[in-house]
C-alpha cells in the first residue's frame, strides 16, 4: 500500500488559491497530499490530478461530465465519477473539501463512500444551514466557513488554517484501537427506552460490541446503513417509534425504507415496539392542524409528543408486520404488555391499555410465525428487568448471533 495521503478535493477553476492554501498548511504538518480538481469547464495546471483524470472514472467515459453541455448535469456526472476515484485509491488517509452549494453537493458523496471512521472534512457554504442531505448517516464533518469561499483574506484564511489543520490533526495520530474480538449488535434507543437499553447492555456487554442508535430518524438510518454494511452482527430494536412518525407526519421518521434492510440482507433482528406510543413534533405551535384536539405531552420547549390511538396503533401494526414478514432471516418480535415506554405506564401521561392492545393484537395477527420467524409476549414493562433479560436471552440463546 502507498503512503497515505490527504485528499484535497474542489473546482481549482474557481477556488485554487484557497484549496493550494490548504494543501500547502497540510504539508507543513508532515502529511502529504494529493489535489483534485474537480472542476467542470477543464483541467487546471495546479492539480496533482486534472478533472479530465476524475472525469474518465464515470462509468460513461470522461465526455460523460466534460461534454454535458448543462452545468447541473455536469456536476452530478462529475460527483459519480469522483467517487468512483476515490474508490479506487489505496492511499487516503483523510479528505478534504472546499466548496459552495454546488461543489458541496459535488463532493460529498464521494464522502459518504469513504468507510467510517476515515477523516471527512467539507468546508462549505451551506454548512449553517440543514446539512442532513450531505451528510446523510456518514461520520462527515462540515465546517461553515462565514465568508464565500472565493478568495483569501484575513478572514477566510484563519478559518481554512483551522480546517486544514482538523484534517491534519485527525489523520496525523492512529486511530485509536478498536476491540475486533466481540461480535457487535445494533441497537435502537429513545429516552423514554434507555431503561431498557441500559439493562440489555448491562447483560450483553460481556459477549457482544454494543452499539446504540438514536432513534431519531437519522439514528434509524444510520442503524441500518451499519448492519447493511455487515459491520454487525444481529439487530437489537427495541425501539421501532419511528413507525409512528413516518405513518403520521412527525419529525423523527426514517422514511419509507426503515426495516428493508431485513428483506435485503436477512440479519438476524431482535425486537419491540418501543415508543410506538408516541409521534414527535417540534414546538406545540408545529403540529399539523389536523390534530387538533389530541393528547400531548410538551417534553421540551422544542418537542412536542402526541399519544397514538388505536386506529393510528392498528395502521402501524399492520407495517411493521408486513416489514418483518419480508425478512429471509431470524425475527424475534416481543411484545411488553405492560407498556412500550416510560410515558407508557401506570400514573404516566400516556398510559392508555386500549391503545397498547390494538397494537399488540394486530402484531399477533400480522405477523407471520414460523421456525424462524417468533412472536414473544412478556409480562412486563418494556423498561423492566423481566423485558430486558428476556430479550437478553433470546440473543444468547440463538447461536447464530
Amino acid at each position: 500500500m502507498n503512503a497515505r495521503r490527504v485528499y484535497v478535493v474542489g473546482t481549482f477553476d474557481t477556488k485554487a488559491d484557497e484549496l493550494l492554501y490548504v494543501a500547502g498548511l497540510i504539508k507543513a504538518q508532515g502529511i502529504g497530499v494529493v489535489t483534485v480538481d474537480v472542476g467542470t469547464t477543464g483541467s487546471h495546471a495546479a492539480a496533482d490530478v486534472p478533472a479530465s483524470e476524475v472525469a474518465a472514472h464515470h462509468i460513461d467515459g470522461a465526455a460523460a461530465v466534460m461534454d454535458a453541455g448543462d452545468r447541473g448535469r455536469a456536476v452530478i456526472a462529475m460527483s459519480e465519477a469522483l467517487t468512483r476515484f476515490i474508490a479506487t485509491r489505496d492511499d487516503v488517509a483523510g479528505v478534504i473539501g472546499l466548496g459552495g452549494s454546488g461543489g458541496t453537493s459535488l463532493i460529498a458523496p464521494a464522502m459518504r463512500a469513504l468507510p467510517l471512521g476515515t477523516p471527512k472534512l467539507m468546508v462549505s457554504t451551506v454548512a449553517s444551514g440543514d446539512v442532513s442531505g450531505y451528510v446523510g448517516v456518514s461520520d462527515m464533518t462540515m465546517m461553515f466557513p462565514v465568508t464565500d469561499i472565493a478568495g483569501l483574506n484575513s478572514v477566510s484564511r484563519r478559518i481554512l488554517a483551522n480546517a486544514a489543520h482538523a484534517i491534519a490533526g485527525m489523520t496525523k495520530v492512529d486511530a485509536v484501537s478498536v476491540d475486533a474480538s466481540k461480535p457487535a449488535l445494533a441497537m435502537s434507543m429513545f429516552g423514554v427506552t434507555t431503561a431498557a437499553i441500559q439493562k440489555l447492555r448491562d447483560r450483553l456487554e460481556a459477549d457482544y460490541d454494543c452499539i446504540v442508535f438514536h432513534a431519531n430518524g437519522s439514528g434509524g438510518r444510520a442503524l441500518e446503513a451499519i448492519a447493511a454494511s455487515g459491520m454487525v452482527r444481529a439487530i437489537v430494536d427495541i425501539t421501532t417509534t419511528e413507525t409512528a412518525d413516518h405513518l403520521m407526519g412527525g419529525i423523527c421518521s426514517a422514511g419509507p425504507e426503515r426495516f428493508d434492510v431485513l428483506a435485503r440482507t436477512g440479519i438476524p433482528w431482535v425486537g419491540s415496539c418501543g415508543a410506538m406510543d408516541m409521534v414527535n413534533f417540534g414546538p406545540r405551535e408545529s403540529v399539523p392542524p389536523k390534530y387538533e384536539g389530541r393528547y400531548f405531552h410538551i417534553h421540551n420547549a422544542n418537542i412536542t409528543l402526541m399519544r397514538t390511538t388505536p386506529e393510528e396503533n392498528v395502521n402501524m401494526a399492520r407495517w411493521l408486520a408486513a416489514k418483518l414478514n419480508a425478512s429471509p432471516g431470524p425475527v424475534d418480535l416481543v411484545l411488553p404488555l405492560g407498556g412500550v415506554s416510560a410515558l407508557d405506564a401506570p400514573g404516566q401521561p400516556f398510559w392508555d391499555p386500549v391503545a397498547d392492545e390494538a397494537l399488540f393484537k394486530m402484531l399477533e395477527a400480522e405477523f407471520v410465525q414460523t421456525e424462524m420467524h417468533r412472536l414473544h409476549k412478556v409480562d412486563a414493562h418494556i423498561n423492566d428487568c423481566a423485558f430486558a433479560d428476556y430479550c437478553a436471552e433470546l440473543v444468547l440463546d440463538r447461536s447464530i448471533y
